[in-house]
């Protein structure tokens, strides 16, 4: 008999180490994440090189030429160099996107970036944009997660927080506004 109370004393322990918090205390004990706006990022892009249609995804990659980075947390230009390899997909034209290229901050700092998306658009609007037409950004999802290598320094804060940002594309650039997420 003792080892049936034991067992029922191991087992209501258990079932009460079990039980879950609250819905009101699991959100209490994390916070609500905020974006703040770090900088912008005006890409310019070179000609496009298209590859074909690889596993059924129309393939290419747009080489990144240079441009400007401003704002309130970082400065500098965009080296030439990198690129953005595309994957365009058939019918609705959902682009996948992921560019690698190097910011040098104002201070001389090289900072590596890889950025990974998506832009999409009603079909009219994804036409448009692939004929070269400058569309107003709101008229279509254009949203990445950029990650930082940085060293030590004034921009180590790029390696040690996690970033999404919105993105434009122009017919000779992409305009990136990266905000940190708090």
């Amino acid at each position: 008999m003792a080892e049936g109370i034991e067992r029922r004393t191991v087992l209501a322990m258990g079932s009460a180490m079990a039980v879950p918090a609250t819905a009101t205390e699991a959100q209490g004990d994390y916070p609500e994440p905020r974006l703040e706006f770090a900088f912008q990022a005006d890409v310019a892009l070179g000609p496009i090189q298209e590859l074909g249609v690889i596993d059924g995804i129309r393939r290419r990659i747009v080489p990144i030429v240079g441009g400007t980075v401003t704002g309130p947390r970082l400065s500098g230009v965009v080296m030439p160099g990198g690129a953005d390899w595309q994957g365009i997909r058939a019918g609705d034209g959902l682009t996948r996107v992921f560019a690698h290229y190097w910011l040098k901050a104002d201070d001389g700092q090289a900072i590596s970036v890889q950025n990974t998306g998506l832009r999409r658009a009603p079909a009219a609007v994804m036409q448009r944009m692939m004929a070269g037409e400058v569309v107003p950004p709101k008229s279509y999802y254009f949203r990445a997660c950029p990650s930082f290598e940085v060293g030590d320094g004034p921009h180590r804060w790029l390696g040690e927080n996690i970033f999404v940002c919105v993105g434009a594309r122009l017919p000779d650039r992409a305009i990136v506004r990266v905000y940190t997420v708090l």
